[in-house]
């Protein structure tokens, strides 16, 4: 059996990123543990929150559904606020995850790291895919637990694949259809969206995990961010969410079709 953690800033992260791999490496028998840096306090709040019912209350509960959903044995809570967008005030909140300093977070984690015995770590490329601060951080942090961790694990960083999603579009493109989105454009950091294909390690197929996919974006209800993949057709939410990207730093090998879930050699 393999420990897997992943890091992931908010709840709602793990539904669009990993969770083909967490539902994957929990149907092979592996455990897998999902940390959450941020409470997620900043993000939508449902009409339908209850007398005394909070925001984080609610997001706790989809986070738990979105387990349930993956087959993840265990989440963490690093208890950090979360810090919003580029620029917004919160970025400098008292408690906000982006002001953190990255060792006393990444203690945190090396502790989960030590007492799982974690064989694999998850985090975010350099610029934690569309550069929001919380993600950002999360790259970093996981950088300096995987050193401080009693046994180093195996680091991967998620990523998204820009060349495949720059042809897709094109493809749109040529076939008359309107597309308003391009990963190629600047994001909140002003870089363009994930990774290319010449900078990523790994792709891992999760094809056929997509309705534990489906299933933990759905437990995320609250989010309005995430309605659109919520209600995407079946094939086209296939085409999406079929595979999922890792980069392993220090690996120079062309991208390859495997499973990196196993620990260093």
């Amino acid at each position: 059996m393999t420990t897997i953690v992943f890091l992931h800033a908010h709840p709602d992260d793990e539904s669009t990123q990993t969770s083909g791999s967490m539902a994957r490496a929990s149907a092979e028998g592996d455990r897998v543990v999902v940390v959450y840096a941020t409470n997620g306090d900043h993000g939508d709040a449902p009409e339908d929150l209850a007398d005394g019912e909070t925001v984080v209350h609610r997001r706790r509960l989809e986070a738990e559904a979105s387990a349930q959903a993956t087959g993840t044995q265990q989440i963490v809570w690093l208890g950090y606020a979360d810090s919003g967008m580029s620029g917004w005030d919160q970025n400098d909140a008292e408690g906000a995850l982006h002001g953190a300093d990255v060792d006393v977070v990444a203690k945190q984690l090396a502790a989960v790291l030590d007492e799982e015995d974690a064989d694999v770590l998850v985090g975010y490329d350099w610029h934690g895919n569309y550069g929001h601060p919380d993600h950002v951080k999360v790259h970093h942090v996981a950088h300096r637990a995987a050193e401080l961790a009693a046994r180093r694990p195996r680091l991967l960083e998620s990523t998204m694949n820009r060349t495949r999603m720059a042809a897709d579009r094109q493809a749109r493109l040529d076939r008359g259809e309107k597309v308003d989105w391009d990963p190629s454009a600047p994001m909140d950091d002003g870089n363009p969206l994930g990774s290319t294909e010449e900078e990523i390690s790994w792709q891992v197929d999760v094809s056929p995990y997509l309705e534990q996919r489906r299933a933990a974006v759905r437990a995320h209800a609250s989010q309005g961010d995430t309605a659109w993949m919520r209600s995407m057709p079946d094939d086209e939410f296939a085409l999406m969410f079929g595979a999922e990207y890792y980069i392993e730093p220090g690996r120079t090998e062309p991208i390859e079709k495997g499973w990196p879930f196993r620990p260093p050699d």
